[in-house]
């Protein structure tokens, strides 16, 4: 019985492996672009970032639809956008067609980082919801892995074009997931709130539900007032942790190194095969820290693996900032500050920020909570790519401030959370509810 809700989270977890290679794939195509289209440095960033402005605009509003037409129509919907932006990157040859399918890849990766977090954790028991919801930030760094692994080798293959091969083999895992998604049931609290619990019931107890009735009595006695406007002064507190973690989480700069890394470890002295390499390190700290965090999250908690990792980000930033001090020729070991860093960044924040996030928001506004979560998550990540090449290229020390700047912000998520984030393990969402005082 346990099996079925491991199953089913893992399927709809796909998204997330979708979203981990759309938003890094770029990283192995991005100088090649910018020599075929004569860009500059902020084109280019505006080329990279372009896919994060359809991200905030699918995190924006893909809640209403998920709430209006359920969480299992609305991902397929996704997984058709995820084949089309993969192709349409792949053969077209104009800059701003592009750009139109980089953003349609990434309002498919802003409305998946809402939508599947928010079904994972509506069909998980409370004693499985953080390892099950944290499978979807483990599909994200998987997704990175492979976007770093596929770039090394079509560029080691030296085909022509491999740039449209990066970008085209997305199309593999998105029609999987079209596929998969058709063996999954609708969310069952979905169901229950659209009066529907004949449909409800049986997925329920699949899921192992032991006290059915008195669960569906829960669900409906919390949503009793039917309150749809999420911006109310009852929920000021899930607000306030959603937007701020979903900050803390960018400005942490996880996606500066991840959309540059190849550029970066070009700056250091390394080869352009070499570039390429660096990065899978980079993917398999990320791969094997997000898996061993998720064996942890449900037994301590998502505060204590925050905190752990807050205090590591803060010394692998401060070193990185300080081997960005003039030339970067030469700086090998900036790899391994890169790496630690990355791997206590998996290990808290990336593995706790979606589960997180899911958990804290009442059902009758978990759809429009979780959107303005990763809305907020995706506005910080695409002012950050878009700036960081210009500052890097145009400021002296650039690097050194930029890091010196994201070591100063994870001084301040370690304040947060140590002194105002509560701990969510083993508790229902119901339970949550009541416990940050909205009733």
């Amino acid at each position: 019985m346990r099996f079925y809700p491991v199953r089913i989270a893992l399927i709809a977890a796909i998204g997330g492996l979708l979203f981990g290679f759309e938003t890094v794939v770029i990283s192995g195509a991005e100088q090649t672009l910018e020599h075929l289209w004569s860009l500059n440095s902020f084109t280019q960033g505006f080329t990279v970032a372009s896919s994060l402005l359809g991200t905030i605009l699918g995190s924006l509003f893909a809640g209403a639809p998920a709430k209006r037409y359920g969480r299992k129509s609305v991902l397929q919907v996704i997984a058709f956008m995820f084949v089309v932006a993969a192709l349409g990157c792949a053969f077209v040859s104009a800059w701003a067609l592009f750009i139109c399918f980089r953003i349609l890849g990434g309002l498919a990766v802003g409305a998946s980082s809402v939508v599947a977090p928010m079904y994972i954790s509506e069909i998980s028991p409370a004693s499985l919801r953080g390892r099950l919801a944290g499978s979807f930030q483990f599909n994200i760094v998987a997704g990175i892995l492979i976007a770093f692994l596929t770039n090394y080798l079509f560029v080691s293959l030296h085909l022509p074009d491999a740039w449209r091969w990066m970008l085209g083999v997305m199309v593999v895992p998105a029609l999987l997931f079209i596929v998969l998604l058709r063996f999954i049931p609708e969310s069952p609290r979905w169901l229950i709130l659209q009066g529907r619990e004949a449909e409800a019931i049986p997925v329920l107890e699949r899921l192992g539900e032991s006290d059915v009735p008195g669960l569906i009595a829960s669900i409906k006695n919390s949503t009793k007032e039917h309150q749809e406007q999420l911006f109310q002064r009852r929920y000021i507190k899930p607000i306030l942790y959603a937007m701020l973690l979903a900050m803390f989480n960018q400005l942490a700069g996880i996606n500066a190194i991840l959309y540059y890394a190849p550029r970066i470890f070009k700056m250091a002295g390394f080869s352009e095969s070499q570039s390429f390499i660096q990065p899978i390190y980079i993917g398999v700290a990320n791969f094997i820290c997000t898996l061993l965090a998720m064996t942890l999250i449900d037994r301590f908690g998502r505060k204590r693996l925050l905190v752990i990792g807050s205090l590591g980000m803060i010394l692998f930033l401060g070193l990185t900032a300080v081997a960005f001090q003039g030339d970067l020729t030469g700086k090998s070991y900036l790899l391994y500050y890169l790496i630690g860093f990355i791997a206590f960044f998996a290990f808290s924040q990336g593995a706790v920020i979606w589960v997180f996030i899911s958990e804290i928001f009442p059902n009758s506004v978990r759809s429009q909570g979780v959107s303005l979560g990763s809305t907020t998550h995706w506005v910080m990540a695409a002012i950050i790519s878009w700036i960081f090449p210009y500052i890097v290229e145009h400021f002296k020390n650039g690097g050194m401030y930029s890091f010196a700047f994201f070591c100063a912000m994870m001084v301040l998520h370690l304040l947060f959370v140590w002194r105002v984030l509560p701990e969510t393990k083993g508790r229902t969402l119901e339970e949550i509810q009541r416990e940050l005082g909205i009733e």
